[in-house]
């Protein structure tokens, strides 16, 4: 029995607060794909959008993946890093120029799609997906299903908080879990041990303080210093904090870790597993969910979004 091949051309854009990534999805695998920054404001953005879609001729379905709460039937209400858009009626405003349907969804319920249907999670009906980059955002599959939520909103674990007087988050909230457990979390624990008196090797390699990025704490790991092996242990537990909490309230069977720092996976997964173990109730009693890094990298987000067409919505 011969398996049939999906040769259509299907454009998904990831919209990030910095850039706009672009791919053409067909035949399982990416086969054309365009960057450009992410401008200001809405009519500008559109129109970006718009010429991306166009740069790629004839195409049979676009998507598009976007940080911040998408509401059903593709309005973005609000973005933490696209200020100033709020309300913005995208899906709407996309189809009328492009004259075809346009699907719209958060980007990390895109890259959950993403790894589901053609990634790490192919296969798994009960999977988290957690998207570890400048901030922290997930997609969830339960029973076999992508969980939208009431509102279209379903996923901002990012935005679960995990220390009511913790560090203010662009969302207007303290204590996030995204401000502990993602990109701009793990140079936040840095700079603050950094402080201290301590991490002398990221001070180095970051030049001060101030500079010292998640990418320091990493290369100063794999040049073995010790320091920085005690900032990926915190870094651990935190993120291993968040997953147990989701592991208490999803029961799944996959968590994958995407985003930026899956990238640095080695580095930090086997001392999130070891956390994990010891935050989890009743750990010694129950299966654990396998952790696993995501196989799409950066470019999820914009895969998922060319499958949303593919998806019951």
């Amino acid at each position: 029995m011969s398996l049939t091949v999906d040769t259509s051309r299907r454009v998904g854009i990831d919209v990030g607060g910095t850039k706009c990534l672009g791919v053409v999805w067909s035949e399982g695998r990416i086969v054309d794909e365009v960057r450009r920054m992410t401008p200001v404001g809405a009519d500008a953005l559109t129109d970006v959008l718009v010429s991306i879609v166009n740069d790629f001729g004839e195409v049979d379905s676009v998507g598009i993946g976007i940080c911040g709460l998408v509401a059903r039937g593709g309005v973005l209400r609000a973005s933490p890093n696209l200020h100033g858009i709020t309300d913005f009626p995208i899906g709407a405003l996309l189809s009328e120029r492009l004259g075809t349907q346009v699907w719209v969804d958060n980007d990390a319920t895109c890259a959950t799609v993403a790894e589901w249907s053609a990634g790490a999670a192919m296969g798994c009906q009960d999977v988290v997906v957690v998207a570890l980059g400048t901030g922290n955002g997930g997609g969830i599959i339960a029973g076999g299903q992508l969980i939208r939520g009431t509102n279209g909103f379903a996923g901002e674990i990012g935005h679960m908080i995990v220390e009511p007087d913790g560090p203010l988050c662009p969302c207007g909230r303290r204590g996030c879990w995204e401000r502990y457990a993602s990109g701009n979390g793990l140079a936040h624990i840095a700079r603050q041990a950094a402080e201290g008196g301590k991490q002398k090797c990221i001070i180095e390699l970051a030049g001060s303080i101030e500079l010292i990025r998640g990418e320091h704490v990493v290369h100063a790991v794999t040049m073995g210093d010790t320091e920085a092996l005690l900032i990926i242990d915190e870094f651990a537990h935190w993120i291993a904090l968040g997953l147990a909490n989701l592991t208490n309230a999803l029961d799944p069977e996959m968590f994958v870790i995407g985003g930026g720092l899956a990238a640095s996976g080695d580095v930090f997964l086997d001392p999130v597993r070891r956390a994990f173990s010891e935050i989890l109730y009743a750990p010694t009693l129950r299966p654990h969910p396998k952790v696993v890094v995501a196989r799409f990298g950066e470019q999820a987000g914009a895969i998922g979004a060319a499958l949303l067409a593919t998806q019951t919505h």
